[in-house]
């Protein structure tokens, strides 16, 4: 590896670029090959203002390959190993051990916050290499165990730490502690809605897709806005994972152990929801990786969505293929989608009449695919409310979330505790043959399983999520098997009200 080496990204991935300069007499000039996009490109003026304003003034014509030269290279954060690397072959500073540099440099010398940093540390620490940053992607290095990186404001202070003339100091590593923020909506400030709350719980025990099916004004949106304070903190190895996905996609840093929880306008595009684009970024099924996918208005969707979705939640990763190549994203994400039963919003309403012509009524329920309903654990009806009970005041509307969230995560521990000899964390993420060999049944199980199968229509995947969800039932009883009872419980979510108006 050459001393004077940056990154560039494939996934969640980074990539060593090194940095080669060669300096000729002649007029001042400064080329770079290498694959290098534009903003590559530009990095031309920003590095010589930069180096200038350090007190370093190069002459002559300048080359700088950026290799290996088959490799595309995007962004700014190859800015600051090329100022390096050209200070270096201009004979103003040296680098004594093979480095990796990344950074934006600002006309001034400032350096500016790159996203990568964490892909950068993780790469750092791999090849036992030292890691140089600007000082605002300091916080997110610093989660990053065992590497050894430090941190700067500006050009000066890199090249005064390379002379010898003063001592940067390492970024220090930091632990996230879990101090849980107080739930908002909380479950007890839910007016009614007991079986949409009971499969709350269910899906955030096993992370387990859910469908909430109700008229306007019922309480879709706050029942899946109440999700994320019950869900369980993040474990490290989650956080990690998270991290690098918000570092390579360059959004801001979170010092938390919350779960993400990205909510989705219905007008968003299949690339904005399952990644690409020109410099292949994760999308929002990425980015919600480890916690909550909320789709509002699920039908009102677009075809292609909805069904780009049918991959990544089988497979809990997505991958983004395109010509300029592939790379692959976890989608490890809980869906929750809500959706009215017609285009008006009042089927099968107590308190208003459904004025949808049957043609209009087929064409909406036909927007969700057999296939993408039965990848959704959970199909829940959430009646409207009375007017009684809307302007009923005072008084508790049940548990607590942070209740709830001590059954979730006792559950959650038993699972992990079950499938950590197979490398899974709960149970929506085991495959066919570990569920039916280690789920645990009782025997009058597969009996009761048979015979509800005459009245109820599942294919085989629809079986394998009804197991799983009956196995986090059982969980959340701290029942060691499954019992008729967790099945009959999983399958009403399967062909109860809920899905009666798809069948319809």
């Amino acid at each position: 590896m050459n001393n004077v080496s940056g990154l560039t990204l494939r996934g969640v991935k980074g990539v060593a670029v090194e940095v080669e300069v060669d300096i000729t007499g002649g007029l001042f000039s400064i080329s770079v090959v290498g694959l290098a996009d534009t903003a590559v490109k530009e990095a031309r003026e920003r590095v010589r203002a930069a180096l200038r304003a350090a007190g370093v003034n190069i002459r002559g014509r300048v080359s700088i390959n950026l290799a290996p030269a088959d490799v595309p290279k995007e962004g700014a954060l190859l800015d600051l190993p090329i100022a390096v690397a050209l200070a270096s072959a201009a004979g103003h500073l040296s680098v004594p051990r093979p480095s990796l540099f990344i950074g934006e440099l600002a006309l001034d010398g400032r350096l500016r916050g790159v996203r990568g940093a964490v892909p950068a540390a993780f790469f750092a620490k791999e090849n036992n290499i030292e890691l140089f940053v600007p000082a605002e992607n300091a916080a997110e290095v610093s989660l990053v165990e065992g590497v050894r990186a430090y941190a700067a404001d500006d050009l000066r202070e890199i090249i005064a730490h390379l002379r010898g003339e003063k001592e940067l100091a390492p970024v220090s590593g930091r632990k996230i502690e879990d101090t849980a923020a107080p739930a908002d909506p909380d479950f007890a400030d839910i007016k009614g809605q007991i079986a949409a709350k009971r499969a709350l719980e269910i899906a955030a025990a096993g992370h387990h897709n859910i469908l909430f099916i109700g008229s306007p004004g019922s309480g879709k949106t706050l029942l899946a806005r109440a999700l994320k304070g019950i869900l369980p903190p993040l474990s490290d190895a989650e956080m990690m994972e998270v991290m690098l996905l918000r570092s390579t996609a360059g959004l801001n840093l979170e010092l938390s152990r919350e779960r993400p929880f990205r909510s989705v306008h219905h007008t968003a595009s299949a690339v904005s929801i399952c990644g690409g684009g020109s410099a292949l970024r994760p999308g929002e099924i990425s980015l919600a990786s480890r916690g909550v996918l909320f789709l509002d208005e699920f039908p009102e969707f677009q075809r292609d969505v909805i069904e780009a979705l049918r991959q990544p939640l089988e497979d809990g990763s997505i991958t983004v293929s395109r010509a300029a190549g592939s790379v692959v994203y976890p989608a490890k994400v809980l869906v929750v989608a809500a959706c009215n039963p017609c285009p008006c919003g009042f089927a099968g309403d107590s308190e208003r009449q459904c004025i949808c012509t049957p043609f209009s009524l087929e064409r909406y329920r036909r927007k969700l695919s057999g296939p993408i309903l039965d990848r959704i654990d959970l199909h829940v009806a959430v009646p409207r409310l009375t007017p009684e009970e809307l302007v009923s005041l005072g008084g508790s509307c049940g548990e607590r979330s942070e209740t709830v969230r001590a059954r979730v995560a006792e559950a959650r521990r038993i699972q992990a505790e079950r499938w950590s000899g197979f490398g899974f964390q709960c149970n929506s993420e085991i495959p066919e043959k570990f569920l039916r060999r280690s789920a645990s049944m009782r025997s009058d199980v597969r009996a009761f399983i048979l015979e509800a199968l005459k009245g109820v229509k599942l294919s085989g995947r629809g079986l394998s999520r009804v197991l799983r969800v009956s196995r986090t039932i059982a969980d959340l009883d701290g029942a060691p098997q499954i019992e008729v009872k967790h099945v009959a419980e999983a399958i009403s979510y399967r062909e109860g009200e809920a899905t009666s108006w798809m069948t319809a």
